[in-house]
């Protein structure tokens, strides 16, 4: 990964000029969210290879788990293997495709990834002139990253169409898209991670600090087109609303009443949108967050600690604040790693921000003297 750093530095120029390429072509029908999920410049590519750089510097899945024997004297280990290679589909985003190949890379498998037509000149830049140059260097194949190199929905289709060759594949973007990604990949006996929703909320207590609420709403909103950005504002009381509002004018965000659980990052025509809802305390406020959002993240700000604990308690979705913004959840914000996606998932496996740590399969080494009998 410190080789892929220094190329992206060393190249930048070749990276940036096919960014500007795909901008250019991607104006006449993005919409400024999605624009500014494509959009590259010095700053995010600097981003880029700091992210690269750190991932390089965390220490290597530990393979060996740990060892216990048995009553009957069987010696069993536990160990994590490789998956060997990963599919990876997302969204017209050039950062993810460093993110995704890095963790992928190292937690000691290969990665096939797949990216919407708006970024695919940059991706294509990124694997060809970085990615796989730098595990050349290292010594590395550099087909250890592949990359579906059309942007016709067949391409996506077939990723996740052959088992025997990826098993799993990580599957980001639009809700739908995603969804039937999903669909055909289980019909064809392939696993999937699917970050398909976000969406944060954030829940202003009747004793919420005024300012502190406004600050965090603030903070919520740096970007709009995230799925871990402010979506939904819960509030205790209409007499909170003034406050909040006249930041989220300042923003330049429009309110809304509903549907609850709409993300605006994904709706083109209203991306800058926020709903607001008055609820009837901590608990409808955590059956809201739970029931009618994707589960990705939710807030509460409230100097009432007993308010705080019952809310984080109840809140049942990949990651719970008290007084912070939903906008960290991210891997690199909370572990460290570049993440690959956030599993939303209501299931056992790795949930929330996914990262080298959770792409492995568990095995057991038994080893015995012959003697043993069931």
């Amino acid at each position: 990964m410190r080789q892929a750093a220094g190329l992206l530095r060393e190249r930048r120029g070749t990276v940036l000029a096919a960014n500007a390429a795909d901008v250019a072509s991607g104006t006449s029908h993005l919409d400024p969210g999605a624009l500014d999920r494509v959009r590259l410049d010095d700053g995010r590519l600097e981003t880029i290879a700091a992210g690269l750089e750190a991932t390089a510097t965390l220490p290597p899945l530990e393979r060996h788990v740990r060892t216990w024997r048995l009553p009957n004297g069987l010696e069993v280990s536990e160990r994590l293997v490789p998956i060997g290679v990963v599919g990876a589909n997302f969204e017209a985003r050039p950062n993810v495709a460093a993110d995704v190949a890095s963790q992928v890379l190292k937690s000691g498998n290969a990665v096939v990834l797949r990216t919407g037509g708006a970024a695919l000149a940059t991706v294509t830049a990124l694997v060809d002139s970085v990615l796989r140059p730098a595990l050349e260097e290292a010594g590395l194949p550099a087909g250890a990253v592949g990359l579906v190199r059309s942007p016709d929905r067949a391409g996506a289709e077939a990723l996740v169409s052959l088992p025997g060759l990826i098993p799993l594949v990580i599957l980001r973007g639009s809700g739908p898209s995603t969804a039937a990604l999903a669909k055909l990949a289980a019909e064809n006996g392939v696993r999937t991670l699917a970050h398909a929703e976000g969406g944060g909320v954030l829940y202003v207590h009747a004793a919420a600090d005024p300012e502190r609420a406004a600050a965090i709403v603030e903070a919520s909103l740096d970007r709009l087109g995230v799925c871990n950005r402010l979506n939904l504002l819960l509030v205790d009381s209409e007499q909170q609303l003034p406050g909040l509002l006249v930041v989220l004018e300042r923003l330049g965000i429009e309110v809304a009443d509903g549907p609850l659980g709409h993300e605006w990052a994904n709706d083109p025509e209203r991306v800058a949108t926020v709903t607001v809802r008055v609820v009837d305390g901590v608990e409808q406020a955590a059956a809201i967050a739970n029931g009618e959002t994707s589960g990705l993240a939710a807030g509460i700000v409230t100097d009432d600690e007993a308010a705080a604990d019952a809310f984080l308690e109840a809140y049942r979705g990949t990651a719970a604040f008290w007084h912070a913004t939903t906008r960290f959840t991210d891997g690199f914000a909370l572990t460290g790693a570049p993440e690959t996606g956030i599993n939303v998932d209501w299931v056992p496996g790795p949930r929330g921000p996914v990262t080298y740590r959770d792409l492995w399969l568990r095995q057991y080494v038994v080893v015995g003297d012959a003697t043993q009998r069931r």
